[in-house]
């Protein structure tokens, strides 16, 4: 039998301290997300906004900076770097952190009204400017009155000023005026004494005294509003009638089928501007040599009866009148003149008052009343499906 072998291996000599097993956790390969050596989970172990954590944490870079500064600055060389820097880490007065960082993270307060509107009250036919005071007020994108857009006219950052839009002579009262950023978020409401209600974004300002039709004063001459009218009035306008307008459209309603022949002439087939102009009497406008009617001698001029000789006048009066497009209609009021011309020839063939004006969703309504076509609320839209052609107006002042 040959003689066995003596193995030579010899088991490995613990080293001072013991020998230690790799537990099965350390014998798995490391997952990408487990740290590391220095390697630190994502702050705070949630999603945040990339805006607020990138707030958040300048803010501790500010204030940590502002520590370690003071730290180096205080610090005296010692044997024992670490200690020094324990000890004056203790007693180095640190930057309140708290409030650095609340001012880092605190969200832009956007634009605020701080005034009431400069106008309380407006007629229904629109234009009238309004003027509110506040801040950040070039900010503000969209104004609202009653639901209906505004345009804005001026935004500067202490004072905002729109025109009212025109409305129905039928929608009369109190309305809602709102103001919105461009991303559609409401500017605050903070009128002095008046606190607004937690969790609501208050729309418009409080009314304040001023004539009907005045346009609006400056920023700085927008009159305070009282604490009392505030909560009684506050975030509303007032659309009214316009007294010249009511006479202009109640003599059309009167007279579209019966013809007033005791005071003007009656011109057969071809009536309507002579009627347009009779209702113009009655809004409170005044003859001049260019557009008259003479009782004593029933001599007329073109722009009374003739309705291209009338647009040709009213493009000469632009303290009187603004030409408008169909495309326009949204500006379109109670009591303007609307002009169709049938054939596409240039020429102005019918003339009509504006009786009612209708906002929709799906766009502007327009109504019309006059002689010749005699009617009191023609529909425009009708009126151009059944006659073809294309219509025209002019704004009133």
């Amino acid at each position: 039998m040959p003689a066995r072998r003596r193995s030579t291996f010899r088991p490995p000599v613990p080293e001072p301290g013991g020998m230690r097993e790799e537990s099965s956790a350390e014998k798995e390969p490391k997952h990408r997300a487990d740290r590391i050596g220095n390697r630190r989970p994502a702050p705070g172990g949630t999603r945040r906004s990339a805006r607020r954590w990138t707030a958040l944490t300048s803010a501790t870079a500010i204030v940590g900076v502002s520590a370690f500064g003071a730290i180096s600055a205080s610090a005296e060389p010692t044997g024992d770097p670490g200690m020094a820097y324990a000890q004056h880490a203790s007693d180095a007065p640190l930057a309140p952190v708290a409030d650095a960082i609340s001012a880092a993270v605190a969200a832009d307060p956007g634009p605020t009204i701080t005034s009431g509107l400069s106008v309380a009250q407006a007629p229904f036919t629109g234009g009238t400017q309004v003027t509110v005071a506040g801040a950040q007020l070039d900010e503000v994108a969209q104004v609202s009155v009653g639901g209906a857009p505004a345009a804005i006219v001026e935004a500067a950052a202490d004072h905002l000023t729109f025109a009212v839009p025109a409305t129905a002579g039928t929608s009369l009262g109190d309305v809602a005026v709102t103001f919105a950023d461009a991303s559609g978020a409401p500017a605050d409401v903070e009128l002095p004494g008046v606190a607004a209600t937690a969790g609501t974004s208050p729309s418009a300002a409080a009314t304040a005294s001023a004539p009907a039709a005045a346009t609006a004063p400056a920023a700085a001459a927008v009159a305070p509003v009282s604490a009392e009218a505030a909560a009684a009035d506050a975030l509303t306008l007032t659309y009214t009638t316009d007294p010249g307008i009511d006479a202009q459209v109640g003599y059309v309603l009167a007279y579209w089928s019966s013809y007033n022949a005791a005071q003007y002439p009656v011109i057969d087939g071809y009536d309507c501007a002579n009627f347009a102009s009779q209702s113009l009497i009655a809004r409170g406008w005044t003859m001049d040599g260019a557009w008259y009617y003479d009782a004593a001698t029933g001599a007329t001029s073109p722009s009374w009866t003739s309705s291209t000789a009338m647009r040709d006048w009213l493009l000469g009066r632009p303290d009187l009148a603004t030409p408008l497009e169909d495309a326009q209609r949204d500006l379109v009021k109670v009591g303007d003149i609307a002009q169709f011309d049938w054939d596409g020839s240039g020429d102005r063939d019918h003339t009509a008052v504006v009786t009612r004006v209708e906002h929709t969703a799906a766009g502007t309504k327009v109504w019309v009343g006059g002689h010749t076509k005699d009617a009191d609320y023609w529909d425009v839209d009708t009126a151009l499906a059944t006659g073809g052609g294309s219509v025209h107006y002019f704004s009133l002042s």
